[in-house]
């Protein structure tokens, strides 16, 4: 793994906000909207996260596999790679990238547990070249830099490292993969939007410590607006709206 970020494959894989949220051509013949295309992501991005509870898999590896999914689809559609095998196997890779690898039997075993629906209940094998084609996909770019390696240090630095800090900023990290802000801010830069957002919810004056790092406070704020208004708008997204979405990558175009 890169050990300096901004050397990177992970730097040079950023992208344009305006980049990320584009539907293919593909999924658009099937009716699917970038609300959809939303929908379907942050969908996938809590399934991953459910299947790594089962497996008992750690948060960085889940990390890695969400920003792998949302990679894949900057550049693929949701009618050629199945999203409810591109997250599972997502799953799998991470766990080789981050040497914590988990046999695929295993893998399938829950996939199982979770989906009712036998289409996708996949084998092994279906794991296995899926992995080839989001390799390809990806480039074979497989470093992830993520905001909670700054995160400690941060807090330390702040003088915010107490426990109630310590977990609210951490569960804000947490949730920064249910979009898609890996894709397009350095890690750092998500770190310190979640320690402001943190800050000014416990009502800690930390001004003169974001001054001292010499930071774009514009750049941190417009992130921490993004992450509270997803808040704002998460009670719409519903499971029928979901089910909706999904209904339409199943007709034919």
């Amino acid at each position: 793994m890169a050990s300096n970020f901004w050397t990177s494959t992970h730097y040079k894989e950023l992208k344009d906000p305006e980049e990320i949220n584009v539907v293919h051509p593909l999924d658009a013949q099937r009716g699917i909207s970038v609300e959809d295309f939303r929908l379907i992501k942050l969908h996938m991005s809590n399934y991953i996260s459910k299947l790594a509870q089962h497996i008992k898999i750690r948060q960085r590896v889940v990390a890695t596999a969400v920003t792998y999914m949302r990679r894949v689809y900057t550049r693929k559609s949701l009618t050629e790679y199945e999203p409810r095998l591109v997250a599972p196997t997502c799953l799998y890779l991470a766990c080789k990238a981050e040497e914590s690898v988990v046999h695929a039997k295993i893998l399938v075993f829950y996939i199982r547990k979770l989906y009712a629906d036998e289409k996708f209940r996949y084998e092994i094998k279906d794991i296995l070249e899926m992995e080839m084609k989001i390799l390809e996909a990806l480039n074979f770019y497989l470093v992830v830099f993520h905001p909670y390696r700054s995160l400690p240090e941060f807090l330390q630095d702040s003088g915010l490292n107490d426990t109630s800090m310590t977990h609210l900023t951490w569960g804000l990290v947490n949730d920064t993969y249910k979009m898609d802000l890996i894709l397009t801010h350095p890690p750092y830069l998500i770190t310190l939007a979640c320690i402001y957002i943190a800050s000014v919810h416990k009502e800690k004056d930390i001004r003169t410590w974001f001054e001292e790092l010499s930071v774009d406070m514009n750049i941190v704020k417009n992130i921490a607006m993004e992450i509270l208004d997803f808040y704002e708008n998460h009670r719409m997204f519903t499971e029928e709206r979901v089910h909706a979405a999904f209904n339409k990558l199943a007709t034919s175009p």
